[in-house]
């Protein structure tokens, strides 16, 4: 008998992500072939869908030996220093920045820039290092601001010195009120502390409708490329309701013995995570008990 299979209504792709893939195939409609400035997206599979209809990666070497062709920017942002090579390059850019990124870039070029150097406060990123997201918002400060991944980085910050905290769009809010509590614990008196909440709640606000959705089911498969950060922190929220979730990157990666006597299937994902994947998954347990 076939158990109860459901795909979670409210995971798959966020709204920066559906609009920077639509930017990509209505112009590789237009061309047959797009630069993208790094994985559209941190998933394996739907990158190579793309690759397969004429999408070329490239890093930011590559760009600079790029000229009078057109190249996407996908939702993480990139920083200034990226535009003026495209302008020197005659690089059209086409640009899928997600609104919420671009707002938070503006909201840390500003705070950079209306301050003396005399009286410049500490700009403090809550982010991934590395992460595409946070290269464009620490370009927006010269390279100046501090990125502080978790509390066991803290010491990085000058507490003698004025600080403003803002965190990458995808961090979870929890990690953010833990890093804002220690700064408040551990600032000299006499400086001042901001925090700016900048995170993206159409991400956040999957936290909690995923820890109910992984509690009303056996088995969680909670489908995400291995490239995503948001694919980690929302599978960690659903294994810390239900011991029993599985992290698998597609359909291949499906154990048949995680499906034995389970009665409720849960599939969920990351906001990286394309639907179709999530079906395909879907039609792997089915093929199981059908077989």
């Amino acid at each position: 008998m076939i158990p109860n299979i459901e795909i979670d209504s409210q995971s798959g792709f966020c709204h920066g992500v559906v609009t920077a893939i639509g930017k990509a195939e209505e112009e590789l409609d237009r061309s047959g072939a797009l630069y993208c400035l790094g994985d559209i997206v941190h998933n394996s599979d739907e990158v190579e869908r793309l690759r397969n209809r004429g999408l070329i990666t490239i890093t930011h070497e590559q760009l600079k030996d790029l000229k009078n062709v057109k190249v996407l920017l996908r939702a993480h942002g990139e920083p200034p220093s990226t535009y003026k090579l495209a302008e020197e390059n005659n690089i059209e850019i086409i640009d899928a920045t997600c609104p919420v990124v671009l707002m938070l870039q503006k909201r840390i070029k500003q705070s950079y820039s209306n301050n003396s150097t005399t009286s410049k406060p500490q700009i403090v990123i809550y982010g991934k290092h590395g992460h595409a997201e946070v290269n464009g918002l620490v370009g927006q400060t010269d390279g100046e601001a501090i990125v502080v991944q978790d509390l066991s980085e803290i010491e990085k910050i000058d507490f003698s010195r004025d600080i403003e905290l803002y965190s990458q769009t995808t961090k979870s809010l929890e990690g953010f009120q833990e890093i804002i509590e220690q700064i408040k614990l551990r600032k000299s008196p006499d400086t001042v502390f901001h925090s700016y909440d900048t995170i993206c709640r159409q991400v956040a606000n999957r936290v909690n409708h995923l820890k109910d959705f992984a509690m009303r089911h056996d088995l969680i498969l909670f489908v995400s490329g291995i490239k995503s950060s948001n694919g980690r922190v929302l599978f960690n929220q659903c294994l810390s309701v239900n011991p029993d979730t599985k992290l698998l990157s597609n359909a291949d990666e499906l154990n048949p013995e995680w499906l034995e006597g389970k009665n409720n299937i849960g599939i969920c994902g990351a906001t990286s995570t394309p639907r179709w994947l999530m079906e395909r998954v879907k039609d792997k347990c089915i093929n199981y008990y059908t077989k």
